[in-house]
């Protein structure tokens, strides 16, 4: 008695690209492409880039950065039309013995940003304190959320 030859005849199931694994594909890439476009640099030809908050409320847009270390008369903080630039240096502090590991930024740094909407250049303010730079721009009078009453 003759045994049956049996065939490996297995083929993949194609199947259709299910909508939630291209929903999911588009996302990915839309998050990947919103955060390549939000993320700054670590470092630039200008410098580090520290890190910064901004801030944005009716009347204002605040800006904080964290610049420990730095002083006052480092900082060059200028402004022209909805651009902001924030420059200066963090300077190395003198050495007696051998640096055996450095892991803080020293050197110039570099922030810039343009507002969204139109603010008022003469009416900038900024303080320093506990190695945060806060700079609070105030919005143009036209670009600020009116509340209307409902008589």
């Amino acid at each position: 008695m003759a045994l049956p030859v049996r065939r490996n005849t297995f083929e993949p199931q194609v199947f259709e690209v299910s909508p939630f694994t291209e929903f999911d594909r588009l996302t990915r890439q839309m998050f990947d492409l919103f955060d390549r476009a939000w993320r700054q640099p670590l470092w630039t030809e200008a410098g580090f880039v520290p890190a910064a908050d901004l801030e944005e409320t009716d009347k204002e847009f605040i800006v904080e950065i964290e610049l420990p270390g730095v002083k006052r008369e480092d900082i060059d903080i200028q402004i022209s039309g909805r651009h902001l630039t924030v420059t200066g240096e963090r300077k190395e502090k003198e050495r007696v013995g051998v640096l055996r590991r450095r892991t803080r930024t020293v050197g110039r740094f570099h922030y810039e940003v343009t507002f969204p909407a139109d603010v008022v250049e003469d009416n900038v303010e900024a303080t320093y304190a506990d190695g945060i730079l806060t700079i609070v721009v105030p919005k143009a009078e036209a670009e600020r959320v009116r509340k209307i009453q409902v008589k």
